[in-house]
């Protein structure tokens, strides 16, 4: 098996000496060593926008695992896209040739709902961050300015969210896989293995077991009813 690696960061400063590229790098090369695969080629695309389109690295990176017959891989899914859209666009370019490090063994299915999940909280974050912006300018509270915070605070701050925004997310993404595995006629031993294999945990960090999972299935079953 053959890799092509896509590293995407966002700045300059990043491209070749910053974590984030760092990071991409490990991931991969731990995944190519794991599946004993050569990396046959690396692009590294400084991108901060939305549109792939405007990605010229990331065309050139599918063309080649298409023309050589490599799997493309990137460390994390959003450094594919953030967009549902453009992971369904690039998925049906590729079809198998496709690797996300953080859904190693997830088939196309889950990778579309994973995808769809991340963009629909994104979306929602920003609605809510309006909502209470402009619900506290209705109050006649004078919202603080960024540069009034100390650093201290505007840390644990931005770590607590960035906490919280994870773990609501991680459970979104549970519970989306525990509704496909069902729909599937998997058992809810089955399922908790599934899980458990895909490095999930539960929102106390411990690992899924069947009677969990069927506490989740009937939280799924009365949601359906709702709609």
């Amino acid at each position: 098996m053959k890799y092509v690696s896509y590293i995407r960061v966002s700045t300059k400063g990043q491209e070749r000496s910053g974590l984030s590229f760092d990071a991409q790098k490990a991931i991969i090369e731990h995944y190519a060593q794991i599946d004993k695969a050569e990396i046959a080629a690396e692009f590294i695309e400084t991108e901060s926008g939305k549109d792939i389109e405007n990605r010229p690295i990331l065309k050139e990176a599918i063309q080649y695992a298409q023309a050589n017959k490599c799997v493309l891989v990137v460390a994390k899914l959003d450094r594919l896209s953030r967009d549902v859209e453009h992971i369904f666009k690039i998925q049906k370019q590729l079809g198998s040739l496709f690797k996300s490090c953080d859904l190693p063994t997830t088939d196309a299915l889950t990778l579309s709902i994973y995808a769809g999940i991340a963009q629909r909280e994104r979306e929602l974050i920003s609605i809510r961050t309006r909502q209470a912006l402009q619900a506290k300018k209705r109050q006649g509270a004078k919202l603080g300015k960024l540069s009034n915070l100390t650093y201290e605070g505007r840390s644990a701050g931005g770590a607590a969210r960035s906490s919280k925004a994870k773990v609501n997310q991680n459970n979104q993404r549970a519970k989306a896989l525990i509704r496909v595995c069902r729909e599937k006629g998997m058992s809810l031993a089955q399922i908790a293995e599934h899980l458990n294999i895909n490095g999930f945990t539960t929102s106390t960090g411990k690992p899924f077991h069947k009677v969990g999972i069927g506490r989740q299935v009937k939280s799924i079953e009365k949601e359906s009813l709702k709609i």
